[in-house]
């Protein structure tokens, strides 16, 4: 959608504060899970109030990160199918990697790397929750066998990492392609950035076919 001349609505505001409370709740939970994980980020809990604090809040800023999250997933999820350019668009990374975007395939509102991110995203935040109810002590921890819980911890833990380490490449990736966080702010991207990065999605709400 054109607000102007020179510019395009990307994010509308209610997705754009979706996407912060989702991000400020993944922060907290990251900071008060890797005081639990290892002894020496055990002062990180200091944020909370300290660490019984941190325990209480921690499973409470789970759901409420997994309830933002399904929200803004159902509102993206089909843009984010895979399609045969974005399969071409991740085989040609080499390019991605060197800025090379002449010899890229079109995409459309996001590339194919987006598109594997918001999937791994869906699958970790699952497993998060089913591990976290699994080892949630003051409510479900009791009904299941101790070894399902030690696993579930072990679950809890890999996927905590996967998702940590995909915001890490979305972090990056958002400041290196100038105007992506923007975007996000903003909440609206030039004509110019919409046409060199989404091609796709810039002739579909443009109706322009060059």
């Amino acid at each position: 959608m054109s607000i102007s001349n020179n510019l395009l609505l990307r994010y509308r505001s209610a997705e754009r504060a979706n996407h912060w409370l989702v991000a400020i709740t993944f922060i907290l939970l990251a900071l008060s899970g890797l005081a639990f994980f290892d002894p020496s980020w055990f002062w990180l809990t200091t944020f909370f109030g300290g660490g019984p604090w941190a325990r209480i809040i921690h499973p409470w800023l789970g759901v409420v990160m997994v309830i933002s999250f399904t929200a803004l997933a159902t509102r993206m999820w089909r843009h984010n199918l895979l399609t045969a350019n974005d399969r071409r668009w991740l085989r040609q990374i080499g390019d991605v990697a060197r800025n090379r975007e002449e010899r890229l395939p079109e995409v459309g509102r996001y590339n194919g790397g987006q598109k594997v991110l918001f999937w791994i995203m869906i699958s970790c935040m699952f497993l998060l929750l089913a591990s976290g109810l699994i080892i949630w002590y003051q409510y479900f921890a009791l009904y299941f066998p101790v070894e399902v819980r030690r696993i579930a911890v072990v679950v809890h833990a890999v996927a905590a990492f996967v998702l940590i380490a995909g915001i890490l490449v979305h972090i990056y990736a958002a400041i290196w392609v100038r105007g992506t966080m923007g975007a996000m702010i903003r909440g609206t991207v030039s004509r110019a950035w919409a046409k060199k990065h989404h091609r796709g999605w810039y002739r579909k709400i443009t109706g322009e076919s060059e």
